[in-house]
């Protein structure tokens, strides 16, 4: 992630489950304005979804959709996603479209 920095921090993210968020099926998607010129990314991914292994697939597929679609993102944004189970079996064209799709939704796409 060349433009994007890892979001870690718990409070950030508290604050931003407390935003308008969109969903759909495969994913939920927060996202909030920053001061920064670039944007931080976390991944959420609930134990209910499956083991470590599951869900750190779950969570590689995730980054790399942001990796390859990062120059598309706005900067001076705090994004914040989170896997839906459907998102296990969801092959990954499906995915990056949900993806891009409720980034759309929340205008955070140049």
């Amino acid at each position: 992630m060349k433009f994007s920095k890892s979001l870690k921090l718990n409070h950030i993210f508290r604050r931003l489950y407390h935003t308008n968020g969109q969903a759909n099926g495969y994913l939920v998607l927060y996202a909030r304005p920053n001061r920064s010129a670039t944007n931080r990314v976390g991944i959420t991914v609930g134990k209910k979804l499956g083991k470590a292994v599951v869900r750190n697939r779950v969570r590689r597929r995730l980054r790399e959709i942001y990796r390859c679609n990062e120059h598309r993102f706005a900067p001076g944004w705090d994004i914040v996603v989170v896997a839906r189970s459907r998102c296990i079996s969801a092959d990954f064209g499906k995915l990056t479209d949900a993806y891009l799709a409720l980034a759309e939704k929340l205008g955070i796409l140049q």
